[in-house]
């Protein structure tokens, strides 16, 4: 398999370079560290897959998960694993919301475990997935809360607030649709992840992807009840 790796540290980068070469199965044709040169590089040599961090310069946020869809959509026959040290199920949501096919996500911790790592490019390679067993954990886990009666919990205004974030607005293009201030918005949508048990940890843009998932997964099984019911 031809390979480019993406890592911002250089002796993590090295190290990943070294490991997978040492299984005779995989050519390594570049290693950068950000995601810019990544999407170079995979416009010059098309390789048979890709193995990025999650984090890179110039934000250190989401870039590994924002090139993979860039990777996965202007060239879909190019793998792509994402190493993360977070075994977070919003990073896994927002990897997958638009298809699991020839994606992973794997914990930089298997790094270590070469053939973890080589089942993970053999199924992206062959438009397979793979998720780490830790992150299945917290997605189940996340499945298994009671989301239907935490939004329950929520006013008629919070809920009108998050069923226009579900729409993919800004929290400007909420308040101008509601006719109240931004910092009210902002207010309603902090009280929102409160009762919704999202974590400031997680990240504004990750609570805002959670909270909106339960929105909709509640909306799908009202619907769901609904059509039986008829």
């Amino acid at each position: 398999m031809r390979v480019v790796i993406a890592e911002d540290h250089y002796l993590v980068r090295e190290g990943t370079r070294r490991l997978l070469e040492s299984s005779g199965e995989v050519e390594v044709v570049a290693a950068v560290e950000s995601a810019e040169a990544l999407l170079n590089a995979v416009d010059r040599l098309r390789p048979d897959a890709v193995v990025t961090d999650i984090r890179m310069p110039p934000t250190n946020q989401m870039e590994g998960i924002e090139v993979a869809h860039a990777i996965r959509s202007k060239h879909p026959r190019v793998g792509v694993v994402v190493l993360s040290q977070y075994a977070n199920s919003l990073y896994a949501f927002e990897l997958f919301r638009n298809g699991t096919g020839g994606l992973a996500y794997l914990l930089k911790d298997r790094v270590g475990e070469l053939e973890e790592v080589l089942r993970a490019l053999r199924e992206v390679t062959t438009g397979g997935s793979v998720i780490d067993p830790q992150v299945v954990e917290g997605l189940l886990a996340r499945r298994q809360q009671p989301s239907g009666s935490l939004l329950e919990t929520l006013t008629s205004r919070e809920m009108e607030v998050l069923s226009e974030m579900a729409q993919g607005k800004s929290n400007a293009a909420i308040a101008e649709a509601l006719f109240i201030s931004q910092s009210a918005i902002e207010k309603h949508i902090n009280s929102i992840f409160a009762k919704l048990a999202l974590s400031a940890d997680d990240g504004e843009h990750h609570r805002r992807v959670a909270a909106v998932l339960t929105f909709l997964r509640n909306q799908d099984l009202r619907s769901a009840r609904d059509t039986s019911s008829s």
